[in-house]
């Protein structure tokens, strides 16, 4: 068993941070200074996501995109792997932060709650904030018109929920508290975080996410299980990603 002194466990939080969503807070501040500071304002400009690589070329775009998924949940598994050191390996790991399909019937109720908790008024924010100039259009799917489309659109979603909930929420929430944090600092610090990876929509997309990472954190230290988090965050990204393909072909208002 390895143990670390509370410099260590910080450290240990910040490197992992820094090969994962910590790298994308500084690429999404330095995007929205661009922004910022183009021309046009925040809600003339579109922020494109889940776009194809190369759309000329389907089978190779949907290798491109597949990697991306896979590649980018390494992060859990280091996380896990880490953590697995104290307890006898990542699968137990897993289950002490509530990462397994012991109630999926639970989970499953909880997430849906969770997400519509979520959902309907982060809606109504994003069109405040860009009517309000603080925001990008968002364009949550961009992949060319190919069967694999939803399909890898719902991956994206899964792949999303799974490396924010487990790094943010799971392994953040135990290494914080071994360091000697306050329940309530180690929620507001990865909510603020959380927030800062969303800045390349815009302001609005801060809000959002700190609000949203600080009612997820509070239901976490409640509930000790991250399944309903990943759950609902899955479902949220589902309908944003799958619904955007869908609907904005045929709506002015996305």
């Amino acid at each position: 068993m390895v143990v670390l002194d509370r410099r260590g466990l910080v450290t240990e939080t910040l490197l992992v941070l820094g090969v994962s969503l910590g790298a994308s807070a500084v690429w999404a501040m330095l995007s929205i200074t661009r922004k910022v500071t183009a021309p046009e304002p925040l809600s003339a400009q579109t922020t494109a996501m889940n776009t194809s690589v190369t759309p000329d070329r389907p089978w190779l775009d949907l290798a491109y995109q597949l990697a991306d998924i896979g590649l980018a949940l390494v992060p859990v598994l280091l996380a896990l792997h880490l953590l697995g050191r104290e307890v006898g390996g990542g699968r137990a790991a897993a289950r002490g932060m509530g990462l397994d399909l012991t109630r999926p019937g639970p989970d499953l109720l909880r997430g849906a709650l969770l997400a519509a908790a979520i959902g309907i008024p982060g809606l109504g924010l994003y069109l405040v904030a860009r009517a309000l100039d603080l925001n990008t259009s968002v364009a949550a799917a961009n992949l060319a018109d190919v069967w694999w489309a939803v399909p890898v659109l719902v991956l994206a979603a899964v792949q999303n929920a799974v490396l924010e909930e487990v790094l943010m929420v799971g392994y953040l929430f135990r290494r914080w508290a071994q360091a000697g944090w306050s329940t309530w600092s180690v929620v507001v610090v990865s909510a603020l975080v959380r927030g800062t990876y969303h800045l390349y929509q815009g302001f609005g997309g801060f809000v959002g996410n700190v609000v949203m990472g600080l009612f997820l954190g509070w239901v976490y230290t409640r509930t000790r299980r991250v399944m309903p988090l990943v759950v609902a965050h899955a479902l949220l990204d589902v309908v944003a990603f799958v619904g955007y393909a869908v609907l904005a072909p045929r709506v002015g208002w996305l």
